[in-house]
Order: C-alpha cells, then sequence, then structure tokens
C-alpha cells in the first residue's frame, strides 16, 4: 500500500522581499515555519528553507535505512548519529540543490569499522531519499564507527 504525506506552503510577496511558511499537513508535527528567499542563500535567521527540510528528510531516511540494514546484519546499532548537509548553490543554469553530505556516527557492537562503512555506503545508495535525489544531486557519505 502507497504512504501518501503531505505538507503545504503559502508564500506572500515578491521572490526576493516576500515571506512564506510550511507545514506537515498529514503529521501535524510542524505548522507555519517560516521560509524566506535569504533563509535559502544567506543565513537562516531562524527560518528554515526547503534544502534544510531536505537534509532533515535525507538524514532521517539514512538513519532508518543504515539501521535496517545493520539489524538484518546480525549488528543492530545502539546509536546512530547522522547529519545531512545539503548545499544549494548558483550555477549557470540557476540556483540548484548541487549536493547532500550525510555523515554517520555509529555504536553498533560486534561490528568492524570496514563493514560499518561498507553498510553506509549501502545505505546512502539504497534510502528512499538517495534513489530520489540520484543522478540529480551529488551523493556521499563519511561514517565513523565508535568504539
Amino acid at each position: 500500500m502507497a504512504a501518501i504525506r503531505r505538507a503545504e506552503a503559502t508564500w506572500s510577496g515578491a521572490l526576493t522581499s516576500g515571506s512564506g511558511a510550511v507545514s506537515a499537513v498529514s503529521s501535524g508535527a510542524f505548522s507555519a515555519l517560516p521560509v524566506t528567499w535569504s533563509a535559502r542563500t544567506e543565513t537562516s535567521d531562524r527560518r528554515t528553507s526547503p534544502e534544510e527540510l531536505v537534509a532533515a528528510a535525507h538524514a532521517a531516511c539514512f538513519s532508518m535505512a543504515l539501521s535496517g540494514a545493520l539489524a538484518r546484519a546480525g549488528t543492530p546499532p545502539e546509536r546512530l548519529d547522522v547529519s545531512a548537509e545539503v548545499t544549494f548553490d548558483k550555477m549557470e543554469a540557476g540556483w540548484r540543490v548541487v549536493s547532500s553530505a550525510l555523515t554517520v556516527r555509529g555504536r553498533v557492537p560486534g561490528m568492524s569499522e570496514a563493514d560499518f562503512v561498507a553498510a553506509a555506503v549501502g545505505a546512502k545508495d539504497g534510502c528512499p531519499i538517495s534513489v530520489a535525489l540520484a543522478g540529480n544531486v551529488a551523493l556521499s557519505v563519511e561514517a565513523t564507527l565508535e568504539g
């Protein structure tokens, strides 16, 4: 069965001087988060951006994919700390999301560093958000196993 999630955004004014808000309608987890053009291209000033929301989605998706892969391998993680850094840059063709760089630190008893790195690479390639971005956005992962 397909899972459908819904978000809504409103915008008022011109691109560079206007502002908007985004809400998670399906879950109600957040509502009316402020968004502005300057939050995308300059400083966030306590406002979010589509790129920050993509980074949050990628970090969450990857953490679940890696956790699942580790559990299937018989080495479930005690903890995974994941960050995603999405880069939004002005290119010749205009503004584009150009990369999403994942960083993961994990505590996984009984796993070698090499196996953890291999699992992280597999999760990067297989998580649904990575799959959605692949071919359009450079994807990378840096994985560190904690003792």
